[in-house]
């Protein structure tokens, strides 16, 4: 490793020894002793499964993971809306690994895109703490073994995070959308916003070439922050390897997200490869982040 890499990591491990002791001793405790589905009453468990008539006799006899889906899903955000079937797909994948999957709740999303330079923008960092919270209330139901997040863009992906890892004693595993493939490109969308401002072309040749430009389901085309954020989750080891930059709806993109699931459903406690979320986000995890953003020359 890089010496001066070295170094800085050994400092922010020895600057965060007495808060990450307590973290790691805090999610043991949850581990041990944190609400699960053997020690909820049955008329809890009945409204738990209530909902989930194929999965119901599954999760009764309780014998794989139970997998919570939080979904930062909605069709305003062209990153998110290619999880709009997600859910559906994940529960049949869950199932050839002998888990089940619940959507365990849902988080706001919104597009700094489409807010920018308008009121809602005001909104937009403020965001990543109800997403935080949303996300929190979600697996709070204590029913679940793992979790799988879906989010991609800048609020989303940190605000899933910081509220996963108050759950940290669980495995967890971030799921992403991939980007859409390249549209107009820059210089013909350019020329066409220079007639707009010279007069030369009104406002429906104007809104054809940003839509040209910016025209399908996935990720921002540019190196921005939400795909920024997903080659940092995938650095952190909190993708499947290679999953980041995948385009949407083609088969790769799928066996990706399914691989992801089969894999959640393996590093479980009752197996024998056990890896919580807030074992995998130490200080090295952190650090290798930030060369990822440094190195690509990532948005911030």
């Amino acid at each position: 490793m890089n010496s001066e890499v070295s170094a800085v990591t050994d400092r922010i491990i020895e600057r965060s020894r007495p808060s990450r002791a307590a973290y790691l001793a805090l999610i043991e405790r949850e581990r041990e002793t944190h609400v699960r589905r053997p020690n909820l009453g049955c008329a809890n468990l009945a409204h738990a499964y209530a909902g989930t008539a194929e999965d119901r006799d599954a999760m009764k006899a309780d014998a794989g993971m139970n997998i919570g889906i939080v979904t930062a899903y909605n069709d305003m955000l062209s990153a998110h809306a290619v999880y709009y079937r997600y859910p559906e797909l994940m529960k049949v994948w869950a199932r050839e690994a002998g888990a089940t999957a619940q959507v365990a709740g849902g988080v706001p999303a919104m597009c700094d895109g489409v807010t920018q330079g308008y009121p809602g923008m005001e909104l937009s960092l403020f965001s990543r703490d109800t997403i935080a919270l949303s996300t929190a209330i979600a697996l709070s139901h204590g029913t679940f073994e793992g979790a799988a997040l879906l989010g991609i863009c800048d609020k989303i992906v940190p605000g899933l995070l910081m509220g996963a890892l108050r759950f940290g004693h669980l495995p967890m595993v971030l799921i992403p959308g991939g980007p859409m493939p390249t549209g107009l490109p820059n210089k013909a969308k350019a020329a066409v916003r220079e007639k707009f401002a010279e007069g030369l072309v009104g406002r429906e040749e104007l809104l054809d070439a940003e839509i040209g430009a910016y025209h399908s389901k996935g990720t921002c085309t540019f190196y921005g922050t939400a795909n920024t954020n997903q080659m940092m989750m995938e650095v952190m080891g909190l993708h499947m390897p290679g999953a980041a930059f995948v385009n949407p709806g083609t088969k790769l993109r799928q066996e990706l997200t399914r691989a992801a699931v089969h894999r959640l459903a393996q590093i479980g406690a009752r197996g024998d490869d056990y890896r919580p979320l807030g074992h995998c986000v130490d200080e090295k995890a952190i650090v290798n982040a930030a060369v990822g953003l440094l190195a690509t020359g990532g948005s911030t």
